[in-house]
């Protein structure tokens, strides 16, 4: 199942899934999320390490189109001023360098809510109702994918595969496209797949699946990858088997997996023991990744001198 799900993928998304493919339970890419112009996560890995993640995951949450500024917190005005023009910052970087583009998007409920309105307590935008016809709801949730396809299309047209990861994590409800549960949400991503392939033609997209339940599975015609974000208690050594084996059983055997998003490093060692074919893995941003708390000097260390791990190799 090497082939992307998209019949018409562009020759860079072809090869590039089909390098997820070779790469898993070979070796693991490194991933990291930033969400910010500085990109503070990268520094700071150079800084310790030498080296730099091949993978780097970006954010579209300021390209929302429907912020609510006049009701919002401090804490939320800083994360979309500090998130606006990353997709300037992503295609440049794409450009420039041998490595992996991923997105995630935190998106502001298309129709009310207030403050950081992705999650469900600050907005009563109900997702089933966009699974009915003539609804407002559907309406402005078209007209929001719209305006994201604009930025995807940018990808596109520089030969930029994009590893695209929408309505992520709705094994939860704290998103409003998890808020009714995770077989409403496979729905939603079914109708962008559709609509992006088939009207869009975005197809430098790989399509990314982020859920661990059975119920929520849109199904192998939908889905590239399939992965979950995982934030454990507290570190300890792992490669992340329990997880996997979770994952493929709710989702699908004839797929390729990720750790889309993480908390703590594996330990790439045991990792290179068991082989466990996670393609690459993408540690969250900020504190997840600046600082002692969550990972440490040490465990960077491990993680990016190991001979199992792809890291960005610098174009001479």
């Amino acid at each position: 199942m090497t082939a992307p799900v998209n019949k018409n993928a562009t020759k860079e998304a072809r090869s590039l899934l089909q390098y997820l493919y070779e790469t898993a339970g070979n070796k693991i890419i490194t991933g990291q999320h930033t969400q910010t112009v500085p990109m503070e996560e990268i520094s700071h890995i150079r800084k310790i390490t030498g080296k730099e993640p091949k993978l780097r995951g970006f954010e579209l949450l300021s390209y929302s189109p429907n912020i609510n500024f006049q009701d919002a917190s401090k804490a939320c005005l800083t994360e979309i001023y500090e998130n606006q023009n990353t997709m300037d910052t992503a295609i440049d970087w794409a450009k420039n360098n041998d490595g992996i583009v991923t997105l995630t998007f935190h998106w502001f409920s298309p129709l009310g809510g207030r403050d950081k309105s992705f999650f469900s307590e600050f907005t009563d935008f109900d997702a089933e109702k966009i699974l009915q016809p003539d609804t407002p709801e559907r309406a402005a949730f078209y007209k929001d994918m719209d305006k994201i396809a604009e930025q995807l299309q940018r990808f596109q047209s520089e030969k930029i595969p994009v590893l695209w990861r929408p309505f992520h994590e709705s094994e939860g409800t704290w998103f409003w496209w998890g808020a009714k549960g995770p077989e409403t949400a496979a729905k939603l991503y079914k109708l962008m797949y559709n609509y992006y392939t088939s009207i869009h033609h975005l197809d430098n997209l790989l399509w990314v699946w982020n859920c661990p339940e059975k119920e929520g599975y849109p199904g192998d015609d939908y889905v590239d990858i399939i992965s979950a974000d995982i934030y454990l208690e507290n570190r300890e050594k792992t490669d992340y088997k329990k997880e996997y084996q979770k994952l493929i059983n709710a989702t699908s055997k004839n797929k390729v997996a990720a750790l889309a998003e993480i908390g703590y490093l594996p330990d790439i060692q045991m990792l290179e023991q068991s082989r466990i074919p996670w393609a690459y893995f993408m540690v969250w941003s900020k504190e997840f990744c600046i600082g002692e708390r969550y990972n440490k000097t040490e465990d960077l260390k491990a993680a990016y001198h190991s001979k199992y791990a792809v890291t960005l190799q610098h174009r001479h």
